[in-house]
């Protein structure tokens, strides 16, 4: 860290003609494909609050951050709210790794927090609104204003992440089918924010601040932003659609004061489908990066086991509920008298008791996230030991009656065609298998509204 900090203070001296020196250097807990930093920078012209952003040092993307820089300036002439950017750049000598600085801005950007404390009531009630209003905002830009833009069609796409994972899905394979069967009419082209949801706004009491986190900008349709808005797992557990803040008519009404027309709520949805089709496939993703050995860490680890999340949410967009029975009580595996006591359960116990009991109330905020996210890891570990014997023996039994030997050659019948998409014993199938997947990773999430 004293070497980070160091560089900082060297790299503003050169930018701003004067000594620096930088203090109260912290990682945040935001980001789990790139590092955020918090730190103030002193000079004799007084101190400032900044932020820094960058690559995981040895995982460098300069193309990406340079457009992240382009957008971000771009954004702010549309008068999109932006943190004014202080500095940017691709190589790896200043900082370690590409980067960008920009100065802080003060409020709010976890979803539970906003959703649920009064203090932020009365900008929770405009919000949905002024969302749509922004993201109209943002697709004014002209996708040729920033050089390099991607683009591509967004089924194919899905389906060659998927491919490249190597990992078959049943809830996928159908989701995929749905997806191409019922493309939305096409619109023109814009620039697309690719991420815009809550965790990546800054808000206060007063309402929007800032939108952050432009990596994932690219040329496309710009429903699908509001698709994405609108997501299940940005809701945090709220019944409001629109990032748990408000309805579909209230982010779509504030979008028509800005744009001039409304966009098509049918085809928002389409997009919601996609985007928690593609998440489930960057949760994968960013698993795999620590499972090859690319990126070790818990965090990555971790979000691996989301994918369940998504498939439950696909297929509550496809209509199919889980069934409150069908979860049931599992019978857990007997002891072993070959390893004894504490089982590997009671291990699972203790350790997860260590991390939420001890590590959790630490000082070191980082550390302290990461204490919650490997308490929960371990906590579905031990819900896997306890309950994983029964769900096998079930999953087995309902791939037998579908006459599948396994997960992946019933995905690949349903790419084939061989059997429908739509049959209503494949999907009390795979609705049931991802009922016990979710049951095991996340069991609260069965009970959130969808």
């Amino acid at each position: 860290m004293s070497a980070l900090r160091d560089q900082l203070a060297r790299r503003l001296a050169e930018i701003t003609g004067t000594a620096v020196t930088v203090t109260d250097l912290r990682r945040l807990t935001a980001g789990a494909s790139r590092e955020t930093w918090a730190f103030t920078a002193t000079s004799a012209h007084g101190g400032r609050d900044l932020v820094l952003r960058r690559d995981p040092p040895g995982n460098d993307r300069p193309e990406g951050m340079a457009l992240e820089a382009t957008a971000i300036a771009a954004a702010a002439d549309a008068g999109v709210r932006v943190p004014r950017l202080v500095d940017s750049g691709a190589d790896t000598a200043t900082v370690g790794s590409p980067y960008l600085i920009t100065e802080h801005v003060a409020g709010e950007t976890l979803g539970p927090r906003l959703l649920r404390e009064q203090r932020y009531a009365h900008a929770r009630e405009g919000l949905a609104a002024e969302l749509g209003r922004t993201l109209a905002r943002i697709h004014t830009i002209r996708p040729n204003a920033l050089p390099g833009l991607a683009a591509g069609d967004p089924v194919e796409d899905l389906r060659a992440t998927y491919d490249a994972l190597d990992e078959p899905l049943p809830v996928v394979e159908i989701a995929l089918r749905r997806l191409d069967r019922h493309r939305p009419a096409p619109v023109p082209d814009t620039l697309v924010h690719g991420d815009f949801r809550l965790g990546n706004l800054i808000v206060d009491e007063t309402g929007l601040r800032a939108v952050l986190d432009w990596e994932l900008v690219h040329r496309g349709d710009p429903r699908e932003d509001l698709g994405w808005l609108c997501v299940k797992c940005w809701r945090f557990g709220s019944p409001l659609p629109v990032a748990g803040l408000g309805t579909v008519d209230q982010l779509l009404d504030g979008y028509a004061e800005v744009a001039g027309y409304r966009p098509d709520p049918e085809a928002v949805r389409w997009w919601q489908l996609h985007r928690t089709t593609w998440w489930a496939l960057g949760c994968r993703e960013m698993a795999q990066r620590h499972l090859d050995g690319t990126t070790p860490s818990v965090e990555l680890a971790a979000i691996g086991r989301r994918v369940a999340e998504n498939e439950h949410d696909l297929l509550l967009l496809l209509g199919l509920p889980a069934q409150e029975e069908a979860v049931g009580e599992a019978v857990e595996a007997g002891p072993s008298d070959l390893y004894g006591r504490p089982s590997a359960v009671d291990l699972v116990d203790a350790v997860t008791s260590f991390l939420r009991e001890d590590v959790v109330t630490g000082d070191d905020e980082r550390v302290a996230f990461l204490a919650r996210v490997a308490a929960n890891v371990l906590g579905g570990v031990g819900r896997e030991l306890r309950l994983g014997p029964e769900h096998e023996r079930r999953h087995r039994e309902r791939l037998a009656a579908l006459g599948y030997a396994d997960q992946a050659a019933l995905a690949a019948a349903i790419r084939a065609g061989e059997i429908d998409d739509t049959d209503p014993a494949l999907l009390a199938a795979v609705r049931a298998a991802t009922t016990d997947r979710l049951a095991v990773t996340n069991p609260r999430y069965l009970a959130q509204p969808g």
